[in-house]
């Protein structure tokens, strides 16, 4: 009997013993699917940290509105031709208006081929502005900007060859009506 005690007993050890490998091996595969899911995040978390970093994480805000050059009131600086002295003068109208101008002519700053030519030709420049006024009637002249682009365009177009002048200023602009 004890032969069959034992055999018993190690059937029943055996029948007890699986019940308890079955519930003791859920705890590790849980743990392991918890260990994978974790070290998967991890692994998630630096690929995108690494990615953006790499990509330009200098922070700059995405949504940030592009401001165009033409908004931010930033003007080319330019130096001044100044040389012309002053241009007296009458309109074409009626009773003629008497007309005394300073101009000065802005070219580009490190430009040394520009004043060169405008010396140069600084006889052709005078005579043309005086004769631009004679043709203008005060109506007309009192519109300063488009004179302005006007003799900025003839002098460009007709009396430079080798540079242009940027801008045209008034230093000096009266325009006596009688």
């Amino acid at each position: 009997m004890s032969d069959q005690d034992d055999i018993n007993l190690e059937g029943g050890d055996a029948g007890a013993g699986e019940g308890k490998k079955s519930g003791g091996g859920m705890l590790p595969q849980l743990l392991k699917w918890v260990a994978i899911v974790l070290g998967a995040l991890i692994f998630i978390i630096t690929v995108v940290v690494v990615t953006v970093n790499i990509m330009g994480g200098s922070g700059k805000n995405q949504t940030s509105i592009p401001v165009s050059e033409e908004y931010t009131g930033l003007r080319e600086v330019l130096q001044w031709y100044q040389a012309v002295g002053t241009i007296q003068t009458r309109t074409t109208d009626s009773i003629p208006a008497s007309v005394v101008m300073d101009v000065a002519f802005g070219y580009t700053f490190d430009d040394k081929v520009t004043p060169a030519e405008l010396s140069s030709r600084l006889v052709e420049i005078k005579d043309f502005l005086r004769s631009f006024i004679q043709r203008k009637t005060a109506a007309e002249l009192k519109n300063e900007e488009k004179i302005k682009i006007e003799i900025r365009n003839y002098i460009n177009d007709n009396i430079l060859s080798k540079s242009k002048i940027k801008d045209v200023r008034f230093t000096k602009y009266e325009i006596v009506e009688q």
